[in-house]
């Protein structure tokens, strides 16, 4: 059996949910300037404590945690944010490891005054990012909620059992590849079908400015880059990173949710092992916390932030009440 990870890579064509939230895509929330000159871009909401921090996957902007933010800000501070060469942030040096992303994480939340205490969500790929950043600062950290999270050398526990090339990503970095060269020899937007994904067309409803914003970023070298480089470090240096830190979280309040459809487009043969091996791995990682839960949704897909985001705010707000509990 050979299988695919797609590391949320449909959040690059995921609708925003509200019309607030299609009007906020047509320009940033919060520029934060970074040392060196460059700016991240925050989107914040509402009041109270602990701050709820979120970080998506592979290819996501702070707009995909639209629906989620609306469920949790009239309780917390709820702060997502565009990495670097993404949405309305400046691209970064390369390369963009899990290490450089914490990085610019802690130093944009300090230039902003954004305080903790945090907790911490990360989604797919974004959970990895979310770990490390725990690791510079585990005093401000009292909680992690995972949301179908990537695991570090994940590729090689799927070729472990399913053969070589099963859980690659082979095929979305090729396809991100495509992409930076076109826009490097500025051929986007193109009508070769290879290319057609790199510049979606306007989604229904979906306003002008927004999708000139959208259409900037697709057409951006820079930005493709940026994801490209993600992509190639994910199961590398990002996991050599995460190798490298403290392996428990102690008796910090950390939820992992499992999404029981990711593995939808496999043959039913695959799915099976698929999903068992994947809530196994999730399993993994809940128990590095004596505090730590795993909970499979069985009817959730991997994109549950975006279809499911009052279940992902009812988990959040639950390690947030485990974390107030604790003190």
């Amino acid at each position: 059996m050979r299988l695919l990870i797609t590391i949320a890579v449909s959040m690059l064509s995921a609708a925003p949910a509200a019309a607030s939230i299609r009007d906020e895509a047509a320009g940033p929330g919060q520029l934060v300037r970074l040392p060196g000159g460059r700016h991240l871009n925050f989107r914040c909401s509402g009041h109270g404590t602990p701050t709820i921090l979120l970080e998506g996957g592979y290819g996501a902007t702070s707009l995909a945690w639209g629906g989620v933010r609306r469920h949790l800000d009239a309780s917390y501070r709820v702060c997502a944010y565009d990495r670097a060469g993404a949405g309305f942030s400046d691209p970064g040096p390369l390369p963009r490891d899990g290490a450089s992303i914490a990085y610019d994480l802690d130093r944009g939340l300090r230039t902003a005054k954004i305080r903790g205490p945090f907790v911490l969500v990360g989604h797919s790929a974004g959970a990895l990012y979310m770990r490390l950043f725990y690791n510079r600062r585990p005093q401000d950290v009292v909680g992690m909620a995972l949301i179908d999270p990537s695991i570090e050398h994940q590729d090689q526990r799927f070729a472990a059992m399913f053969g070589p090339g099963a859980g690659g990503i082979a095929s979305i970095r090729d396809q991100a590849a495509r992409c930076a060269a076109a826009a490097e020899q500025k051929e986007l937007p193109s009508t070769d079908p290879k290319l057609a994904r790199c510049v979606p067309k306007p989604r229904a409803n979906q306003s002008e400015a927004a999708y000139a914003a959208q259409k900037a970023s697709n057409l951006s070298a820079a930005s493709w880059q940026a994801k490209v480089s993600e992509l190639d470090t994910l199961f590398a240096a990002t996991s050599e990173q995460i190798e490298a830190g403290p392996q428990s979280y102690g008796d910090l309040p950390l939820l992992v949710l499992t999404a029981g459809q990711t593995y939808e487009s496999s043959s039913e043969e695959a799915q099976t092992a698929a999903r068992n091996l994947w809530w196994g791995l999730h399993r993994e990682l809940a128990r590095r916390s004596t505090r730590g839960e795993s909970r499979r949704i069985a009817e959730a897909s991997h994109m549950m932030i975006t279809e499911e985001p009052e279940l992902v705010a009812q988990a959040v707000s639950e390690v947030a009440r485990r974390a107030k509990e604790a003190k």
